[in-house]
């Protein structure tokens, strides 16, 4: 068991290695963004197609890496993002999350909500 247990954590620490060498540019980021990523996160990452997709604005930008790279892999599963992170580089999601993680987020509280 000890063995497994081994392996596993060394695939998780190069996997991880090979990922965050990659170091994102935000300004092509935001033009890949732009033609891609705006129709269902908005053209700033906080307004959502209709309220039901993800902001990314303001997200850390090895969350938005490692999400995108889950989709890329299949660990997460949403048929859109699966079909979208396919055809992405490790260097296209390093700049997508660095441009996402570089806007500020409009986090919205319930303070004043009436029932």
């Amino acid at each position: 068991m000890t063995i497994i247990r081994t392996a596993a954590l060394l695939a998780f620490v190069f996997s991880a290695t090979a990922q965050a060498g990659v170091t994102g540019n935000a300004a092509t980021g935001k033009a890949k963004a732009t033609t891609v990523c705006s129709a269902c996160h908005g053209s700033d990452g906080n307004k959502t197609l209709d309220g039901t997709y993800p902001r990314l604005a303001g997200q850390y930008p090895d969350y938005l890496a490692k999400a995108l790279h889950d989709y890329k892999a299949g660990k997460r599963k949403n048929p859109i993002m699966m079909g979208q992170a396919q055809g992405l580089s490790d260097q296209e999601i390093a700049d997508l999350a660095a441009y996402f993680g570089s806007l500020p987020a409009q986090i919205h509280d319930l303070s004043g909500h009436q029932r």
